[in-house]
């Protein structure tokens, strides 16, 4: 059955595409979506699933990302991707016992109730989402501002389930976050690949100009437009080409990465978790596959698939799987994943990724012995092996930089003509690590410059 397209956006893997078909208000395009299914789904349906009495029974039968919405659902979808909704601010994934939170947001109601990363929400307002589509969850999670919503909750360690009522707010949630860390070195999270993301990005990497390393953070992304995807690949250097699709009785096609006006300029690390989806395995893929940037993480999620959404005049959409993508040169990720080249603890990713990104900065440096649980209000010693002239200290000289985060400010005090004692202006975060560096900026008496720079690790009991 051949039908006019009336727009097509690709994105998330997903496309969109309407149909101008004529329901009654009760009545669902059931013979339609049985013949998108046959035409277009990734893998081939038996008829007896195609002949199911109602479109969820159908598409219940298809993969986990092939989903029947209202309209409502939609909505919700689409502000979830794009970073606008009105909800508790958490981040939620589909699981077998419910759906679980993966990530919490900062000052949003969920926070503020103590909703915790990993539990696992079973039911909204008294009923169950047990088995329920990601969609279907926030359709009743989200609601309009000032409302309230009560979730029933398993959490780990306990075991009675725990009952939170809270309130819906819009939450604000920044598409991109940017700030320079300690050593220069720049930092990037990106939470959705949004519509605007290609120009967000671009601006951050504009203000971060001049960085010595890159830190591109995926970690949590749960993906978004397909075509975002194509733009992100396009700021890493000799990334060509993006991703390649693979959809039923079709050719692999490989698709380019959108060319930038700006890339990241230095070394470039990704990182990635378990929660990392869709779009982010993407990029994470195509960029190590073509070594245009180092992954730091955990094994990626694992969805290589992507969904086409049709449609229809009562505003209900069929989300459907139509394709799956791997890396450009075919290496698989639905149900594997993207391996990340340096395999860290969870939570450890930023701080092992920086404390790389420093290294690489400190190359000839000598190390020093490690100090390990050094108390919140530690002092450092520095003692030369030769008298030094120490009238004109240089403020470049010394950095104490947190792994992870931000150059420590410190005052320098002088108890001899070889030894100096380096004070935080701050106490230092409890387990936390940082790393000390002098600079071979110093002279000696003879006005003879330091030889070799040298650092040290330090981590706080």
């Amino acid at each position: 059955m051949k039908r006019t397209i009336k727009s097509l956006v690709l994105l998330f893997s997903i496309v969109v595409v309407l149909f101008p078909f004529a329901l009654s208000a009760s009545a669902e395009p059931l013979d339609e979506v049985r013949q998108l299914v046959r035409d277009y789904y990734v893998d081939d349906v038996p008829e007896t699933i195609l002949s199911k009495g109602s479109i969820k029974d159908i598409t219940k039968n298809l993969d986990p990302h092939s989903v029947y919405m209202t309209a409502r659902e939609y909505q919700g979808f689409m502000n979830g991707i794009e970073q606008k909704i009105v909800g508790i601010g958490v981040v939620l994934e589909e699981d077998l016992k419910g759906i679980k939170v993966i990530s919490v947001i900062p000052n949003g109601p969920a926070a503020r109730g103590d909703v915790q990363t990993g539990d696992v929400i079973t039911h909204v307002n008294g009923k169950s989402i047990v088995g329920k589509s990601i969609q279907f969850a926030i359709s009743l999670i989200s609601g309009d501002e000032k409302t309230e919503v009560t979730l029933t909750i398993n959490r780990v360690g306990q075991f009675a389930p725990i009952e939170k009522k809270l309130p819906r707010e819009e939450i604000m949630l920044p598409n991109i976050e940017a700030e320079m860390l300690g050593g220069n070195i720049a930092y990037i999270r990106l939470n959705s690949f949004a519509t605007e993301s290609s120009k967000e990005m671009n601006k951050a990497i504009q203000s971060l100009s001049g960085a010595d390393g890159w830190i591109v953070d995926l970690r949590n992304n749960g993906g978004g437009f397909i075509t975002a995807a194509q733009d992100i690949a396009g700021f890493f250097p000799n990334t060509p080409n993006a991703f390649q699709l693979r959809e039923k009785n079709s050719k692999p096609m490989t698709y380019p990465s959108t060319i930038q006006p700006r890339k990241f300029n230095g070394p470039t690390h990704v990182l990635i978790n378990e929660y990392s989806a869709s779009a982010s395995e993407m990029v994470s893929a195509t960029v190590k596959e073509q070594k245009a940037a180092t992954l730091y993480g955990q094994t990626s999620y694992g969805k290589g698939t992507m969904q086409a959404m049709y449609g229809f005049d009562d505003g209900s959409v069929l989300k459907m799987t139509t394709a799956r993508f791997y890396s450009p040169g075919g290496q698989p990720v639905d149900e594997v994943g993207v391996k990340p080249d340096v395999l860290t603890k969870k939570e450890a990713e930023l701080e092992v990724s920086h404390h790389d990104q420093l290294l690489i900065k400190l190359k000839g440096y000598k190390q020093l012995p490690q100090l390990v649980n050094v108390p919140v209000n530690k002092k450092f010693t520095v003692e030369m092996n030769t008298k030094m002239n120490w009238k004109n200290i240089d403020k470049a000289a010394i950095q104490l930089i947190e792994l992870g985060g931000r150059e420590v400010k410190v005052g320098v005090e002088v108890a001899n003509d070889k030894t100096i004692t380096v004070v935080p202006n701050n106490t230092l975060q409890t387990g936390k690590k940082y790393v000390l560096v002098i600079h071979p900026l110093y002279k000696n008496v003879q006005n003879k410059p330091m030889k070799q720079g040298v650092y040290l690790e330090v981590s706080v009991k």
